[in-house]
This record gives structure tokens, sequence and C-alpha cells, in this order.
């Protein structure tokens, strides 16, 4: 993509992305990463897979990793994809040992899960990857045997969970509050 006058840029950034192409855009945001990764596993919905990549990019997570699905239909992450890096891992295996050997601390939401507590009393570290399931299963048992924390995320009304890409923002909006905003 050529740079474009920044008046006529249609696509969805922020004014100082205006005009860019995707690949100034991509090294923009990379020079002030966060350190959050967001994992994905089992989900089957692809509009819950792209409203994922879509707030990760709005978190500027360092990296999606999406584990087990190779493909998903794009359009529910709203062209963010082309901003961050996203990262496909065929099994479970690969995507923990890669985390345990980049000291990464795995958090997976789920609220089917016995050792889960509540996000609300989590205390992130920088280096924290959030691992998100699906609505209907949730987590493979591989993927929650090796999370170091589950956490879910507490109802107050008669729905007993929200939907995953709800869930996904919410946690990436509470490890950005605590790590890089100083808890305010």
């Amino acid at each position: 993509m050529k740079e474009m006058d920044k008046n006529i840029d249609t696509r969805n950034l922020q004014d100082e992305y205006k005009g860019l192409t995707n690949e100034q855009v991509f090294d923009a945001l990379s020079e002030k990463r966060s350190g959050l990764e967001v994992a994905i596993e089992n989900v089957e919905h692809d509009f819950n897979v792209g409203t994922i990549v879509r707030s990760a990019n709005n978190f500027n997570a360092s990296i999606v990793h999406i584990v087990g699905r190779r493909k998903y239909n794009r359009r529910g992450a709203m062209c963010t994809d082309k901003y961050l890096e996203v990262k496909y891992w065929s099994n479970v295996e690969e995507f923990i040992a890669d985390q345990r050997l980049r000291n990464r601390e795995l958090v997976a939401i789920e609220n089917h899960d016995e050792r889960a507590k509540s996000l609300s009393e989590k205390k992130f570290i920088q280096t924290t990857t959030l691992v998100f399931g699906s609505e209907g299963s949730g987590l493979s048992e591989e993927i929650l045997a090796a999370v170091d924390d589950v956490r879910e995320i507490e109802s107050f009304g008669s729905t007993r969970s929200v939907n995953v890409g709800v869930a996904a923002g919410i946690a990436m909006y509470e490890w950005t509050r605590q790590c890089l905003l100083g808890g305010k």
C-alpha cells in the first residue's frame, strides 16, 4: 500500500497513523509494544477470534497466538491483524514450550475451572500471556494443566459469563490498567 493523504485515509486508525502504509503502522506500533501477549485456543466462532485480535491491537499487545487453528475469518479483526504479530501454533506443546522458554506467566481466563479466582484480585506482571478458549468447551485440559493461574470475570446478572471477545477486552484492560497505567 502506498502512502496516502491522511485526510482521505478511511481506515479506523488513530490520527497519528493516518496516511501511513500498513507496514509503517506496524513498525510505529512495534516501537512501543506492551509486554502483553494473548493466546486463543479452541475458539469456534471466527468473529470472536477477530474481536480478540482487534482488542489486542487496541491494547498494543506484542503477539496474538492462535493455538490449533490455522485460519479464521479476519473480517471481525477489521484489518487490525496487519498491525501486530499473529503467530500460529499447530499444537499446545509447542506453544507452551515457547512460553516457558521466554519466561511468560500464563493466565487462563476460564470460568469452568475449580481453580478459578476473581480477575479483580489478580496482580499482573509485565510478561503475562492471557489465554482464552471457546465459550462452549473452554480451554483444553492440556492448556489448563500448563497455565500458572486461572481467573474468572465475575457475573452480577443471570448470565454466568460474558462473550469470550468481551472477556478478552476486559482482561486486557485490567492488565493494561495495572501494568501500563500504574493501577489507576
